[in-house]
């Protein structure tokens, strides 16, 4: 009888379960994450969270435990050196799942599992001063980035040009007019594109 066993068996025996389990959160560990169906995902979304959160405890011990749940010595490795670093702060819920739609051999709804820090998508929107202080990464943005930029600038050079130039000119024009009277020529009014965009 299987009283109170209310986990899913995923349609598998325990040797064959625990194997699967155990290969997959390796691969999610080693990847960051992986496309499976939803059902499997909430598995070893169950099977993984707790490993990393032993994983915030670098001890001989932890690392031993961890093992006998992973068999593979380059998740255990990855899993300690790269991803306990980056979730320390994390009190869990260290794994998303997001849903892709429906497999088209059998229509099993599928999805995608990732660790939540390193997708960086989502962590970008998490810390929008950072966001905000760093460059745009394409050039398209960095371009337009830089022609507002030079219009703000080009604005207050003008405005700083304006105010001199009144009270200079009319010094200039009298000067300008004794030439020209002394040269017979006449003396037009000049205009420059000088600080005016094009």
């Amino acid at each position: 009888m299987r009283h109170n066993k209310n986990f899913n068996h995923l349609g598998r025996q325990a040797g064959h379960r625990k194997a699967m389990l155990s290969n997959m959160a390796s691969s999610l560990i080693l990847h960051k994450r992986i496309e499976t169906t939803v059902a499997k995902a909430k598995a070893v979304k169950q099977f993984v969270e707790p490993l990393v959160t032993r994983s915030k405890e670098d001890t001989t011990h932890s690392r031993r435990v961890v093992f006998s749940y992973l068999k593979q010595k380059e998740a255990v490795t990855e899993l300690f050196r790269t991803i306990a670093p980056k979730i320390a702060n994390r009190p869990g819920g260290y794994t998303r799942i997001l849903k892709t739609g429906f497999r088209l051999g059998d229509g099993a709804d599928m999805c995608i599992i990732e660790f939540v820090d390193f997708n960086e998508t989502y962590t970008f929107g998490v810390q929008p001063a950072a966001a905000s202080e760093a460059k745009p990464k394409t050039r398209r943005s960095r371009k337009s980035a830089a022609k507002n930029t030079d219009a703000v600038e080009d604005a207050a050079v003008v405005e700083e040009k304006k105010a001199p130039a009144k009270k200079a000119a009319p010094k200039a024009k009298p000067v300008a007019q004794k030439a020209a009277k002394n040269t017979g020529a006449k003396v037009a009014n000049v205009k420059t594109n000088v600080g005016k965009k094009m």
